[in-house]
């Protein structure tokens, strides 16, 4: 979806007018409408500021505005292509289904990208169970990575030996001060 359509489709879902955007954005009385048509209509684009500021109001990541040109089918095909590309996205068919899958011999992009995904599916799955609304689904969407709990992102620790090297380093170089 292009970003004029994002913009669209947040301000909707705020239930906001164009014009209550624009001067929540601080644009002047009568071309606040203007300006918000505009970017909706992808007459102008904004700049990052400006998203950053839309995404505050919406209180979504400014990602979910700036999503990849999606609005046709060959535009989308090109997007998987590219994530075919980048990331190792690979097309294959399950029982019958076409189905997108991640490559494992993409190693660490593997790893990461199999941590995101999954995080994701738990999420679906949670919603599919009634263990959280549509809305708890899409607000975790929305402002991902931020709202993900699901403990797949660990925090680096260095081990002892590197640790123990680096605060004798650092205690050599206080002293020689």
């Amino acid at each position: 979806m292009a970003i004029g359509k994002r913009i669209r489709f947040f301000r909707n879902r705020k239930g906001m007018t164009q014009k209550q955007l624009g001067e929540i954005l601080g644009f002047l009385g009568k071309t606040s409408d203007v300006r918000m048509a505009q970017y909706e209509s992808e007459a102008r684009t904004p700049k990052q500021d400006l998203v950053k500021e839309m995404a505050h109001i919406f209180d979504v990541s400014p990602r979910a505005i700036t999503v990849p040109e999606i609005d046709s089918y060959i535009g989308l095909m090109h997007t998987l292509f590219a994530l075919e590309d980048m990331y190792g996205l690979k097309i294959g068919e399950i029982d019958g289904e076409v189905c997108l899958r991640l490559d494992k011999s993409t190693g660490s992009t593997y790893s990461s990208m199999f941590d995101m995904f999954h995080a994701w599916q738990e999420q679906a799955a949670r919603l599919e169970q009634g263990e959280i609304t549509k809305e708890e689904y899409d607000q975790w969407r929305y402002k991902y990575p931020e709202l993900d709990t699901s403990n797949h992102w660990h925090k680096v620790v260095p081990s002892k030996e590197l640790s123990d090297y680096l605060t004798e380093a650092l205690k050599k170089a206080t002293e020689s001060q």
